[in-house]
């Protein structure tokens, strides 16, 4: 029965199409299009804190959570206005964010997963606001 089970596991998977997800070096076309500067987050979720940030790298947005956090990516998808990443931190987390583009200056970014060995789901509109000081900058990493 055992050996059934695995023999017929083994199709179903054989029968799968296979889709890698794309290294973080696939150009992202709708990160592409913010604007750096000074971006206000704006939480969707009534009591959840808004954020300001000044960003030098609009990629920083794809891991708000674990800012600062050295994490690889990786590209589940990108459109010319949607980008959907997965990242793991080492030792810190993972989360996976989607970031969709209305306009340069405008976005909605979702994102979901563990960080400080608790899950989280957080929603943001952001905004870009203005410039920042060059000493405020935070850049992707």
């Amino acid at each position: 029965m055992i050996r059934y089970f695995i023999g017929a596991f083994g199709l179903v998977l054989a029968a799968m199409p296979l889709r890698a997800a794309a290294p973080a070096s696939v150009p992202l076309e709708a990160i592409a299009l913010l604007q750096p500067g000074q971006w206000q987050l704006r939480a969707q979720r009534l009591g959840a804190e808004s954020r300001a940030l000044c960003l030098a790298d609009t990629r920083a947005l794809l891991q708000i959570r674990h800012a600062g956090a050295s994490c690889s990516r990786f590209v589940i998808s990108s459109t010319p206005r949607e980008a959907t990443v997965h990242y793991t931190c080492p030792g810190a987390g993972h989360g996976r964010t989607t970031i969709r583009v209305e306009t340069p200056r405008l976005v909605q970014i979702e994102s979901q997963g563990i960080a400080e060995n608790a899950p989280f789901a957080i929603t943001y509109e952001g905004r870009r606001i203005g410039d920042c000081a060059a000493r405020e900058n935070l850049s992707a990493r």
